[in-house]
């Protein structure tokens, strides 16, 4: 294969694995960041957050490749989506199906580094992440999945860096589960139509015209949950802080969908990065203050 070949099928691969869309990496990091700060009381060990946020990254294109797979013969007939690699045939099955595997044999082998516990627990997660792409096939509930999916993180993190699984960790597995639906149901409104004649299930078509109200509930109730969390773990006002302009982001969200425009759906889909953000420097923050004190 001559050079210019290779390069062709790199950057082919790069597409499949959305490595020029980072948004899906940095929505699954955030929690994943939440979660090893709180675990280590706002000093994880370096060599476990390594593991973690590579961990993210790797899972994440996994992830985008199965995807692809699954819905490969939906997305020739959806815009977002018609010119993505499998879609448009640049890239063959066959060739994503190793793909996939590789990147999963490299998650596999950073996880292999960490207690059994986390070992197990990630078996689990692979399963989810996998299983994630064929649901919209047989529920209008994908999001609820996904959201499991990209929580999942969450406890792992505690096992790994502690050993055990207490409620909290649990309690923000809860939060950033709903924060995930909340958001992927602001992402499935940009598809909606083209779902409908494809036959794709959903959140957004499930709620129909009670989106945003949906949305909204969801919304307010990741605060309330978060704010209860940050009890649990004895964060402060630089916390509380944090969650009053992520709700500030959310109502910004809602202003954005009020008229359910693709554009300004996806706008606010990707918004959400700051919510992640602004809630992991909260954090960050009172750890900060804490030791400084």
């Amino acid at each position: 294969m001559t050079e210019r070949r290779w390069k062709s099928r790199a950057r082919e691969y790069a597409l499949l694995m959305r490595i020029d869309r980072p948004i899906g990496s940095l929505l699954l990091l955030w929690p994943t960041l939440w979660a090893l700060w709180l675990a280590g009381a706002g000093a994880p060990d370096p060599y476990i957050c390594f593991v973690f946020v590579l961990g993210v990254l790797v899972m994440r294109s996994a992830g985008c490749v199965i995807n692809d797979f699954a819905d490969r013969d939906i997305d020739p007939h959806v815009e977002r989506t018609r010119n993505r690699p499998l879609a448009s045939g640049r890239v063959s099955t066959r060739e994503a199906l190793g793909l996939f595997v590789a990147l999963m044999l490299v998650a596999l082998s950073l996880v292999l580094t960490l207690n059994r516990l986390t070992i197990a627990l990630a078996l689990a997660g692979g399963a989810l992440a996998t299983l994630y792409p064929f649901m919209k096939r047989y529920t209008y509930l994908p999001q609820v999945h996904l959201g499991l999916a990209f929580s999942w993180s969450i406890p792992m993190a505690w096992a790994a860096l502690t050993g055990a699984l207490p409620p909290l960790a649990w309690l923000l597995l809860t939060g950033n589960l709903i924060w995930t639906v909340a958001y992927d149901t602001i992402y499935a409104m940009v598809d909606r139509d083209d779902d409908l004649m494809v036959g794709v299930k959903s959140t957004a078509i499930l709620f129909g015209d009670l989106d945003r109200a949906f949305i909204a509930g969801m919304q307010v109730t990741v605060l309330v949950v978060l704010a209860l969390a940050g009890r649990q773990a004895a964060l402060g006002i630089i916390y509380d802080i944090s969650l009053a302009v992520a709700g500030a982001l959310f109502a910004y969200q809602q202003w954005l969908i009020r008229d359910r425009e693709r554009a300004s759906c996806f706008k606010a889909f990707l918004n959400n990065n700051w919510v992640g953000a602004v809630i992991f420097a909260g954090m960050v923050g009172h750890y900060a203050l804490e030791t400084s004190s």
